[in-house]
């Protein structure tokens, strides 16, 4: 690894970007840690950042060498708004950038896929992260989590489809060295946990690890897209695009593993249990 330069994360106290900032902190590196109010996290310098806030923008930037970007949330286009960002970024000195995208989204695809396929073109140091789906959504914030603390369940439309979900320890773990090793990915890195699961059998897990009952309930398309829209106050064009990717995990688009994680990271990726349990304070 190389030590010099400064990382801006942004999303800095977000699930992946809190995490990533305190491996690149733990490691050494000088890390500016962005929020729309500033992300006070230890050993970081915070600086205030808005992706809707161009103002924000050159404060953010200047000094820095590499950017962890964490695109909006909830935004369908988050290609507006992030495209000039990056253009800005290579203009101040920026030479690095690592996008959190996900492994339901090629290059070129909806949302933050079109990102992804600008990105090379833009820097010659990059890399993109596609993460399955978080195995903190079933303990972190996220609609799952709080439907299970609530009511003991949850509710997907993906039938008996397959997800090899990846503990966002993990996912940190990567972005380290996407960002600090001295020869960049330049390439996609699609992110997985060891074991592609059905939601039955998370559910399963849930229950073992925890202690109290924890069942899945499956839907249709059209409830998930009306369940997301009306219950979570989800915008209806990205609830629309949620709803589609549980139908592609229905058909078998996540059923998928990778070594990525242990052939960047040198460990195996953690299992839902290892995660959940440490999630939930829970002793295995």
């Amino acid at each position: 690894m190389t030590s010099a330069g400064t990382v801006l994360v942004t999303g800095a106290t977000g699930t992946t970007g809190s995490r990533t900032a305190a491996r690149l902190v733990a490691a050494g590196h000088r890390v500016r840690a962005a929020g729309r109010r500033g992300a006070a996290l230890p050993g970081a310098q915070p600086v205030r950042f808005d992706w809707y806030d161009p103002a924000t923008h050159d404060a953010a930037l200047t000094g820095t060498d590499r950017v962890h970007l964490v695109p909006p949330v909830g935004d369908p286009d988050p290609a507006a708004v992030m495209l000039p960002f990056l253009e800005r970024a290579r203009a101040l000195g920026v030479r690095r950038a690592v996008l959190l995208s996900s492994s339901a989204v090629p290059a070129g695809g909806p949302a933050v896929g079109q990102v992804h396929q600008v990105l090379p073109s833009l820097f010659d140091e990059w890399a993109v992260l596609r993460p399955s789906w978080f195995m903190q959504n079933f303990t972190g914030a996220h609609l799952h989590a709080t439907t299970i603390r609530a009511t003991g369940t949850f509710a997907t439309a993906t039938g008996d489809g397959r997800v090899a979900y990846v503990d966002a320890d993990d996912i940190a773990a990567v972005a380290l060295h996407a960002l600090t090793d001295t020869d960049a990915p330049n390439t996609d890195l699609v992110l997985t946990g060891p074991e592609a699961l059905t939601h039955d059998d998370v559910a399963t897990i849930l229950t073992e690890v925890t202690g109290r009952p924890v069942t899945h309930h499956r839907l249709t398309v059209a409830e998930v897209r009306h369940r997301l829209t009306e219950s979570a106050g989800i915008p209806p064009q990205f609830a629309a695009l949620l709803a589609d990717m549980d139908h592609a995990i229905a058909e078998g688009a996540e059923n998928r593993t990778t070594d990525t994680v242990h052939r960047l990271t040198g460990h195996p990726p953690n299992d839902l249990r290892t995660a959940t349990a440490r999630e939930t304070g829970r002793g295995l």
